[in-house]
């Protein structure tokens, strides 16, 4: 499972008097930079929130619990199943191409993906 949004956005708040008097105390928006009162999540639209990646047979219990975990986040949420290979950017067929090729290391839930450009060291004794 990969959480892809951290709360690393710092909530202020600029505390102000609301008890009789509290004119002659209070500077408005002056100096209103305010103290830390909570962090929070930047999300835009169509980002990606968590990525869970499972066994084939699995996918409907992996679907499940991530349609009950969309309740507890406010806005609206989308199950989306990708068609890649764990969390590479190849497609399942793909992956198992290239790997029985030698153009991939497998590198535990990613994969590095070996060019054709580089030093020929590499690619003698690979067939």
């Amino acid at each position: 499972m990969r959480i892809r949004v951290h709360p690393y956005h710092v909530l202020r708040i600029n505390k102000m008097l609301s008890c009789a008097g509290a004119d002659r105390l209070q500077t408005g928006m002056r100096g209103a930079y305010g103290k830390p009162n909570g962090t929070c999540a930047r999300v835009n639209i169509g980002q990606v929130l968590i990525s869970i990646r499972t066994r084939l047979d699995k996918e409907q219990i992996a679907v499940e619990a991530l349609r009950r975990a969309k309740f507890k986040i406010p806005g609206r949420q989308k199950i989306h199943v990708s068609h890649n290979w764990g969390f590479t950017r190849f497609t399942k067929d793909d992956y198992q191409k290239y790997k029985a090729m030698g153009r991939l290391i497998p590198m535990g839930v990613h994969a590095q993906w070996l060019s054709s450009k580089g030093s020929l060291d590499r690619f003698i004794g690979a067939q």
